[in-house]
């Protein structure tokens, strides 16, 4: 098999981070979950699978123990603990189960909402559009005050706040009281469903000054995310500014950044290298360089700028949107330092599970990668929750507008340093960051 054609089979796959081809080897490789003996798929034979596929495709693969004896594991995730690289806070292991439901469904059961916890409150990060939470009148910067009658910082307090959200199962009811930045309360009762994580969770148009200003907010890059972005670009056709805002988006498939990235700059980028993928030593033969194109997309606005709002749980594909486009029009990026991740993995499935361990680093059309440190935005602004998407007030989105009129950071921006521990903590791990925050 060519190197383009396992970059583009593994590319309609994987769905959190970004991928190309790879793969393991040994006559004792376990096999995807429909072919596999329960022989071959024992802990033992897992282990000694991975731990053969790990020294010849783990980009640092020259960090692996040479002590290291799979039977000593109880499971190919403890061994992935031990044999982990120092630099590497990304690769991990899916159940084949989790990985269909989570990012080829793009469903989970719940109410629809992730949360963020400041002291004893509890903030809406985002809604998804058309979930039990958004149809109850839910919405981003909303804070949840009690549950069914019992507070949240009491909840908090004794540590019972997860177990008061109900069992994992559609049909749980539980009775929301939650208020708006401005005051207003409500309460209302909400049940669980399954819930359709859109990609898009918000489009928005705007005028700053005499421009007319594009907004969408992009979560995340899975396989029903070509259609969203299609959707925000139709709405968005003839703006003078567009705003990308991926302050939680922890990634995903390339050649869905690659289309967010061509349908904004349009003929700025059309046909001019997107991102090179670089293997280790044993691995050049797989290295691979993709083109700016309109894969599923139609529509493009030839903009030769584009404003990226950012945090620390900005990754992957999020910061190659920016690392990409960079060579060729200008970015001005908003928020926090992303989250660091100039590198990718090739999901590979084995057994009843799917690895998704670092194999390559990206690079952009004049060589830039290796930001592991985060890219820095132009100005900075903190991620507090004082508005819904598009709102006056959200810190990132005026400083947006400031620069728009201004050509140059607020006062208020140059004179303000980065939240470092929220930076830091969603730079732990974004997939299980975000995660754990979605009910």
């Amino acid at each position: 098999m060519t190197t383009a054609a396992k970059f583009i089979m593994s590319a309609s796959a994987i769905a959190l981070l970004v991928a190309c081809g790879g793969g393991g080897g040994g006559s004792s490789t376990p096999t995807g979950s429909g072919s596999a003996n329960s022989d071959n798929c024992s802990v033992v034979g897992q282990n000694e699978y991975f731990l053969d596929y790990m020294r010849d495709d783990y980009f640092w693969y020259s960090d692996i123990p040479n002590n290291i004896d799979p039977s000593d594991y109880n499971s190919v995730f403890e061994l992935l603990d031990a044999i982990r690289s120092p630099v590497d806070r990304f690769s991990y292991v899916l159940t084949e189960a989790e990985y269909q439901s989570r990012f080829v469904n793009a469903e989970y059961i719940g109410f629809g909402f992730a949360t963020r916890t400041l002291g004893n409150r509890l903030l809406l990060n985002y809604v998804y559009p058309d979930s039990p939470a958004a149809q109850a009148g839910m919405q981003r910067a909303d804070e949840i005050t009690a549950i069914d009658g019992t507070s949240v910082a009491t909840l908090i307090a004794n540590g019972s706040l997860n177990q008061a959200l109900g069992a994992n199962n559609v049909g749980v009811t539980v009775e929301f009281s939650w208020q708006r930045p401005d005051g207003t309360e409500f309460t209302e009762l909400v049940s669980k469903t399954e819930v359709e994580t859109n990609t898009v969770l918000a489009t928005e148009r705007f005028t700053v000054g005499e421009q007319d200003v594009g907004y969408y907010v992009l979560n995340s890059f899975i396989d029903r995310t070509g259609a969203d972005l299609n959707n925000a670009y139709d709405a968005l056709v003839g703006v003078d500014e567009l705003v990308i805002d991926v302050r939680y988006n922890g990634g995903g498939l390339i050649r869905y950044a690659n289309q967010a990235s061509s349908q904004a700059a349009g003929n700025n980028v059309l046909g001019f290298d997107f991102v090179t993928l670089l293997f280790n030593d044993k691995n050049t033969a797989n290295n691979y360089t993709s083109q700016f194109e309109l894969i599923d997309g139609v529509r493009q606005l030839d903009l030769d700028r584009v404003f990226v709002l950012t945090t620390g749980a900005s990754c992957s594909s999020s910061e190659l949107l920016i690392n990409s486009l960079k060579p060729f029009i200008e970015v001005v990026v908003i928020g926090q330092p992303t989250c660091g991740k100039p590198v990718g993995q090739s999901p590979q499935p084995f057994c009843d599970k799917r690895s998704f361990v670092i194999n390559f680093e990206t690079v952009n059309a004049e060589g830039e990668g290796r930001y592991f440190d985060g890219i820095a935005p132009t100005c900075q602004a903190n991620d507090n929750l004082v508005a819904n998407w598009g709102q006056n007030g959200d810190p990132l989105l005026d400083e947006a507008r400031f620069y728009m009129l201004n050509s140059s950071c607020s006062p208020v921006s140059a004179a303000s340093s980065v939240v470092k521990e929220n930076t830091e903590q969603s730079r732990r791990h974004p997939l299980l960051e975000q995660w754990a925050n979605e009910f």
